[in-house]
């Protein structure tokens, strides 16, 4: 345990999925395990022994107490978890293959977190003595008051200090491009570190990259330099971090990312990923993020190691990363062989 801090806000789903690359329509059962971006963030920090926190809402039965449980078994603090609420949100996932795509359809309507009201947190007692705050635009989107809570979460983690993160994360089936401007817009005054993909600032706020086109699996470093520059701009971010997908087909992917300290550009190396599962990957970068950072390592070092990070998530089922700082480390340093360790 480093000690260190973290605090993450945002929904625990059950995920329900056919097995391997079934569809929905011939599936006969379906594995049932937790996820959501931010908890998938807090779990990657637990791994790597930091002071993880996820603050949300669940049931108080027993659906509500497995996804706590869940969440414990790899020494994630529940404490600050609020229980109420008739049900656990839940996405249903398809693995996609070859040129078919992985597809998510949200059942979360009602749930206990999208029920959740200012009541149910105190903003002061989580953020005491905590040194970072993580939320995604994911959570925002779910309903108004949530949104609020996200506000409130922000000038709390401001007002005592707290470093603040955001992966804009844009999810086309819980809000329209416009909201999602205008509400990320005004919490993104507060957020110190911005993360996004190819896609999530064009989406959100209209600022796009010359020369790529994300189907096609293309990526412009150049562009993706101006994308940041711009980011930073608008909403003086300390630093913004971008994920660079390039994208062969499903189950194939070239990996790399780029931070921008408003000083320099930083690029990391490009991994060449044959993916098991490739939910939780962008949290798993946010994570490996904020990990280095908090760790002290210099720009390079930094996107380096969530890089790797990531790149290691997209072999492992689920969508937490079950991968310790010495795996990560090793990959990062430049041992990408997969050769059996005896």
């Amino acid at each position: 345990m480093t000690g260190k801090k973290v605090v993450t806000f945002g929904e625990l789903m059950l995920r329900l999925a056919p097995d391997g690359y079934y569809r929905f329509v011939q599936a006969d059962t379906m594995g049932a395990t937790f996820g959501g971006g931010e908890a998938n963030v807090c779990v990657s920090l637990a791994n790597y022994g930091f002071h993880a926190v996820f603050v949300s809402r669940l049931p108080a039965h027993e659906i509500g107490q497995a996804g706590v449980n869940s969440l414990r078994k790899y020494g994630v603090d529940t404490s600050y978890i609020a229980r109420g609420g008739e049900r656990v949100g839940i996405y249903y996932l398809e693995k996609g293959a070859s040129q078919r795509p992985s597809k998510v359809i949200y059942d979360r309507l009602g749930s206990s977190l999208y029920t959740a009201s200012a009541e149910d947190f105190c903003w002061k007692e989580i953020f005491k003595d905590a040194d970072w705050f993580h939320f995604t635009g994911i959570t925002p989107a779910l309903n108004d008051e949530l949104a609020d809570l996200c506000l409130t979460a922000c000038q709390a983690a401001k007002e005592a200090g707290v470093t603040i993160s955001c992966d804009l994360n844009y999810r086309n089936k819980l809000w329209s491009r416009e909201k999602a401007g205008r509400v990320m817009g005004n919490l993104c005054q507060y957020v110190d570190i911005c993360i996004a993909n190819e896609e999530d600032a064009a989406d959100v706020f209209d600022i796009k990259s010359s020369g790529t086109d994300v189907t096609a699996g293309t990526v412009n470093h150049e562009g993706y330099k101006d994308v940041a520059r711009q980011l930073k701009e608008r909403f003086a971010f300390s630093k913004v971090a971008i994920t660079l997908r390039e994208s062969i087909s499903a189950n194939d992917n070239d990996w790399s990312a780029m931070l921008y300290d408003g000083a320099d550009y930083y690029f990391s190396r490009k991994y060449h990923m044959h993916i098991v599962d490739r939910v939780g990957g962008g949290d798993s970068f946010g994570g490996g993020l904020i990990a280095a950072s908090l760790m002290g390592y210099d720009p390079q070092k930094t996107i380096d190691f969530a890089v790797a990070a990531s790149c290691l998530k997209h072999s492992i089922e689920g969508d937490f990363n079950l991968v310790s700082l010495d795996e990560v480390l090793k990959l990062a340093g430049g041992d990408a062989s997969g050769r059996v360790q005896r």
